[in-house]
């Protein structure tokens, strides 16, 4: 079984309050049988891509760091309480799957108005708990239709499919959906 968010029993639910007063997060569980790869995970209709990787939700943090003026990191919480977008994209992975869904998050843009990229910054390097990790420029990152997914389908984001953070970049490709995000590094 592969690694998962869950460290042990006592951190199945978010211990953190929202400052923004939202409910507490379930963590999400892995399912008993985990699809190979681009194969059908039908308890959500998606396709499966990657291996989770080991992530302590108590201590998680997205880190954006680079060529910014104020290098930040958020918890999942401060994440939710920032002006939330939903959106129905199309994640495509060319010559494997097509999903269809709808995703709620934060504004990649939100995010990286508060690091305040450097004049020259031209670059986003999305990086993964499990080490994966692709460039988007930055353009594409401030577009107002790339954010990052903490819900899917109204939902908290499923572990297979990258909680607590994934990005959703309607602009491009599956392969830059980057899941179990956990750095926006600026270049």
């Amino acid at each position: 079984m592969p690694n998962s968010v869950v460290q042990d029993a006592s951190e199945l639910e978010s211990s953190q309050e929202s400052p923004c007063g939202l409910p507490p997060v379930a963590v999400p569980t892995l399912p008993a049988e985990i699809p190979g790869y681009a194969q059908l995970d039908e308890t959500t209709g998606l396709h499966v891509t990657g291996t989770v990787p080991e992530i302590d939700f108590a201590s998680y943090r997205l880190s954006v760091t680079g060529l910014v003026e104020n290098p930040i990191s958020f918890t999942y919480e401060e994440l939710r309480c920032m002006p939330k977008v939903t959106a129905d994209p199309l994640l495509v992975c060319r010559g494997l799957f097509e999903d269809g869904a709808n995703w709620s998050g934060v504004l990649m843009d939100d995010i990286l108005q508060q690091a305040q990229p450097v004049e020259g910054a031209q670059w986003v390097s999305l990086i993964s708990a499990d080490g994966y990790q692709v460039d988007i420029s930055l353009g594409a990152a401030m577009d107002q239709e790339s954010f990052l997914a903490y819900e899917w389908e109204g939902k908290t984001l499923p572990m297979l499919h990258g909680f607590p953070l994934r990005a959703v970049i309607p602009s491009r490709e599956g392969l830059y959906w980057v899941k179990w995000l956990v750095e926006m590094k600026v270049h």
